[in-house]
């Protein structure tokens, strides 16, 4: 083992100021801070540090992570944090994923720190600087999050792939059953009825009670989960926009096309409401945003329409999957999305609310969130 994931096995006690000396010694003399477990077995083996086939990455902060102690006092959380703050000054990657697929976050909470504490935050604020950069480095476009273990697997999937190319989203076939909307082919999750609580306050917040005549928006119908409690509030007038031909023809074979306040906007939402912004004449109580093949990209697109078209008082929510893969990609995410609502005006608000863990995954081709907790967005004019 290399002397620097030595001494990040914290080998004697108290944890003092004497570590950061070290660590910051070995790393200013050429170990790079993303010198990993993996090539060290490398090295020792053959004699490079060249991996093979391992997509893991155990670099010195998940071995700082897994070796912390259960009972640091709070002077030594000081120094771990300063440990961790060396570490991201000489480049160590935030988001990598060790031998047991398992984040930095993953282990610090696994070690008893809680995601509210400064050693978790401080990986998530390390991951909106890191990931904030890159966008500028990429001339403004949104590319980050992405695990570096499956980056090369991103790049060898099929152009075709409906979670990722819209336009072949909205040719595919799709199939109602039991339990969710998913691809005929692929067997892709569109959405499931595990999302019913989040559908019911999602609803409930963008349903202003005291809205004299109230106007909504949903943007994706799917199951019509939240559409269904929408009308339970008997709104004056509820819009849905929806793009896919299936869904359309299970709305119509469901009535929804006969309801009296109901108005469908049948295509993209990128030319259905930008056509409601030309006429400027009607403005929403609430907006909800839950689309499928869409990424991070088309919802700055999509702010950029709520400001011409919610009331001042209105409230804007969305369906937030964003980074739910991994619990830290949620967190990270979570920040950047109230960071990036700032340059709109708008403010956002969280309520954590717990989710089921058995959500029937088998019954599609991958899952689409796994996290136990989900950040429901309630999101309004500053």
């Amino acid at each position: 083992m290399s002397q620097l994931h030595h001494l990040l096995t914290f080998p004697s006690r108290p944890v003092t100021g004497d570590y950061v000396t070290s660590v910051r010694k070995l790393l200013a003399s050429g170990i790079p801070a993303t010198y990993t477990l993996e090539q060290v077995a490398a090295f020792e083996k053959n004699g490079t540090d060249e991996m093979s086939e391992s997509a893991s990455n155990t670099t010195p902060l998940h071995i700082l992570a897994r070796s912390l102690p259960l009972d640091l006092s709070e002077d030594e959380t000081s120094v771990v944090l300063s440990l961790m703050d060396t570490l991201f000054e000489y480049g160590a990657g935030w988001n990598f994923i060790d031998y047991e697929d398992k984040t930095v976050g993953d282990l610090l909470v696994e070690r008893g720190q809680k995601k509210t504490g400064a050693l978790y935050q401080r990986v998530v604020d390390a991951g909106v600087s890191a990931e904030l950069l890159l966008r500028k480095l990429n001339g403004g476009e949104i590319e980050f999050l992405e695990d570096p273990q499956h980056a090369e697997e991103q790049q060898q999937q099929e152009a075709d792939s409906t979670a990722d190319n819209q336009q072949v989203y909205l040719s595919t076939k799709l199939e109602y059953n039991e339990n969710a909307l998913v691809t005929r082919e692929n067997r892709d999750g569109v959405m499931m009825d595990w999302e019913t609580h989040i559908m019911e306050l999602a609803a409930n917040t963008i349903c202003r009670k005291d809205a004299a005549e109230l106007t909504v928006l949903n943007i994706g119908f799917g199951m019509g989960i939240i559409d269904n409690f929408i009308a339970s509030h008997s709104p004056h007038k509820h819009y849905i926009c929806e793009a896919h031909p299936d869904v359309l023809a299970k709305m119509r074979a469901d009535g929804w096309y006969d309801r009296p306040n109901v108005v469908v906007l049948e295509g993209r939402w990128q030319d259905s409401l930008n056509a409601l912004l030309d006429q400027g004449s009607l403005f929403f109580d609430g907006i909800y945003y839950d689309t499928f093949s869409e990424h991070y990209q088309d919802m700055l697109d999509l702010y950029d329409v709520v400001v011409g078209l919610l009331k001042p008082d209105g409230v804007f929510s969305f369906f937030n999957g964003l980074g739910a893969d991994r619990p830290l990609c949620y967190d990270v995410y979570n920040k950047i999305v109230s960071l990036d609502l700032q340059d709109y005006g708008l403010q956002c608000q969280y309520t954590t609310i717990s989710v089921p863990t058995d959500q029937q995954w088998h019954a599609v081709k991958r899952s689409y969130f796994n996290c136990d907790y989900y950040y429901h967005p309630q999101i309004r004019f500053r």
